[in-house]
C-alpha cells in the first residue's frame, strides 16, 4: 500500500527522508520461528504460565480472536480455545533483535533503535526519491526474512520525518509498506483518528475531547498557538510541524522522560520486609538504566498495592486480587547514584500507611522522572563536587562489575531477601543490554 503523488518522474519524484521499521508481533513471531509447530497457530507469550498473569505478546492468529498485549491469560484462553501459551525467553528476543539490526544495516544504516521491535533509518542522497526508498524498504524486508528468519515480518513506513514514518508503519499491518509523500499528507492523515498518532494516549485523548477535538480534521485545523495550549508546551509546536512534513530532530528533548520498574510479589515475599527487598532491587535496576542513558533524576515515586478483603477494595488488580493502592513521590537533588536514590526510597517507605489494611503488600513499583541529560546536569551547590563524584564513582564501579558478571554480583544488603524475584523483563521501549 503506497500513498504518493501521481506519476512521479525521476526529476520531480517525491522525496522521503525516513524509513521506520516495526516488527510485527515480535516476541510471538520469534517463538514461531524457533518452534515450527507454532506457525500458523494462535500463540501468546506470557511471563509465567498462569491464568492470573497477562499476555505480553500475541501472534496475529491470536489477535484475530481479540487477544492482545495485556489480555489476562484466563480471558485469552476463553476467547481463543487452544491458544498456545509460551513462557517468555527474553535473552532470545534480544539476540534476534541484534541479528535484525545487523541485517538492516547491510541495506541501510540504522539511525536510532527506538525499542526492541522498532528502529528508524535516515535516508540520504539517492535513497530519498520515492522509487528508490520503496526499493530500499523491500530489500530490508527481504533481508530479514532471508538472513534472520523466514517467519519474521515487519511493517515499514516511509515519510518526510521520523514521526510520520512511524505513523506510516502503523497504517498497514502485518507486513505492510506505506509511503507518505509530502504532496498527500493532509489527505492521508485525515483518514486517521487522533488516537492513531504516536503520543496521543488515553489522557491526551481526554484532553482533546474536553477541547472539542474528536477528529483528525479538527486537529489539523488547529494553528500552532492552539496546539501549544492543548499540549501545554513545546510538544504541541513540534507536532504541528511534524504533521506537515517538516523534518527536524530536537536532540535535547529525545531522552526518556521516565524510567520505571514494577513487580507482583511472590506469596512468600508479601510482607513489609519482602516488599522492601524487592523494591530496593527494582530501584537498583532503574538506577543502572539511568546511568547508562547518561541521565539524572530529580523525582522518585514509590507505589504499592495491598491485598484486602473485597468489601474494602475500590477495584481489583488485573490479577484478580482485591486491593488498596498507595503511591507517593519525593523531590531529589539531581542525582543518578544508588546512595541518594536509596535515601529517597527510605524516606518514602517511612511515609507508607500502616495498620491492618496495609499489612499484605503484593505489588511494588518505582519510577524516576523529571529526567535531565548529562549536558544539562547542574551540580548541587550544597553537596558540592566532592560528594557527588564520590557517590557517582561508587555507582559506576558497581555498574562496571555488574555488567561483566551479572546485575546481582554487587548490590545493597537490603536487596538480599528478594533472591531471584523481580528478574529482568524486556519492555517494548528498551533493549536491556545490561541485563
Amino acid at each position: 500500500m503506497t500513498f504518493s503523488g501521481k506519476n512521479p518522474t525521476s526529476e520531480g519524484e517525491p522525496r522521503l527522508r525516513w524509513l521506520f521499521l516495526d516488527l510485527n508481533s515480535y516476541f510471538a513471531s520469534v517463538e514461531q520461528e524457533l518452534v515450527p509447530s507454532l506457525r500458523g497457530r494462535p500463540v501468546a507469550v506470557v511471563p509465567v504460565v498462569a491464568d492470573t498473569t497477562c499476555c505480553i505478546a500475541a501472534s496475529y492468529e491470536a489477535k484475530v480472536f481479540g487477544v492482545k498485549t495485556g489480555t489476562q491469560v484466563g480471558e485469552a484462553k476463553r476467547m481463543c480455545p487452544g491458544i498456545a501459551l509460551v513462557e517468555a525467553r527474553h535473552e532470545l528476543y534480544v539476540d534476534y533483535h541484534n541479528r535484525i539490526v545487523e541485517a538492516v544495516e547491510t541495506v541501510v544504516p540504522v539511525t536510532s533503535v527506538m525499542s526492541i521491535d522498532e528502529m528508524a533509518c535516515r535516508l540520504v542522497g539517492r535513497e530519498q526519491p520515492l522509487l528508490a526508498a520503496l526499493d530500499l524498504a523491500q530489500r530490508v524486508k527481504t533481508k530479514i526474512r532471508e538472513t534472520v528468519g523466514s517467519t519474521l515480518r515487519c511493517s515499514v513506513g516511509l515519510a518526510p520525518n521520523r514521526y510520520l514514518s512511524k505513523v506510516a508503519s502503523d497504517m498497514e499491518k502485518p507486513d505492510g509498506l506505506v509511503a507518505l509523500t509530502p504532496d498527500i499528507l493532509e489527505a492521508a492523515l485525515l483518514g486517521l483518528t487522533p488516537r492513531d498518532l504516536p503520543g496521543i494516549g488515553p489522557r491526551m485523548e481526554a484532553r482533546l475531547h474536553q477541547a472539542g477535538i474528536r477528529t483528525m480534521k479538527q486537529l489539523w485545523a488547529l494553528d500552532r498557538d492552539q496546539m501549544n495550549n492543548l499540549w501545554g508546551g513545546m510538544g504541541g509546536d513540534k507536532l504541528w510541524h511534524w504533521l506537515r512534513g517538516e523534518d527536524f530532530e530536537d536532540t535535547e528533548l529525545e531522552h526518556a522522560k521516565s524510567i520505571s520498574h514494577s513487580h507482583v510479589l511472590a506469596p512468600e515475599l508479601r510482607t513489609r520486609d519482602g516488599a522492601y527487598a524487592v523494591v530496593s532491587k527494582l530501584l537498583h535496576k532503574a538506577a543502572m538504566r539511568l546511568r547508562t542513558a547518561k541521565l539524572w533524576t530529580t523525582n522518585l515515586r514509590l507505589s504499592a498495592n495491598f491485598a484486602v478483603a473485597k468489601d474494602l477494595s475500590a477495584r481489583q488488580h488485573n490479577s484478580g486480587i482485591p486491593q488498596l493502592s498507595w503511591s507517593e513521590s519525593t523531590s531529589l537533588v539531581e542525582c543518578q547514584d544508588n546512595q541518594t536514590l536509596t535515601e529517597g526510597l527510605r524516606k518514602l517507605w517511612a511515609r507508607m500507611p500502616t495498620g491492618r489494611n496495609y499489612e499484605k503488600p503484593f505489588y511494588v513499583g518505582v519510577a524516576l522522572s523529571n529526567l535531565v541529560p548529562d549536558h544539562l546536569h547542574t551540580l548541587d551547590l550544597f553537596a558540592g563536587l566532592e560528594r557527588e563524584m564520590r557517590r557517582t564513582n561508587l555507582s559506576a564501579t558497581m555498574d562496571s562489575i555488574n555488567k561483566k558478571h551479572g546485575t546481582t554480583m554487587l548490590f545493597y544488603a537490603s536487596m538480599l531477601p528478594a533472591g531471584t524475584a523481580a528478574p529482568t523483563r524486556i519492555a517494548f521501549t528498551s533493549i536491556p543490554d545490561l541485563f
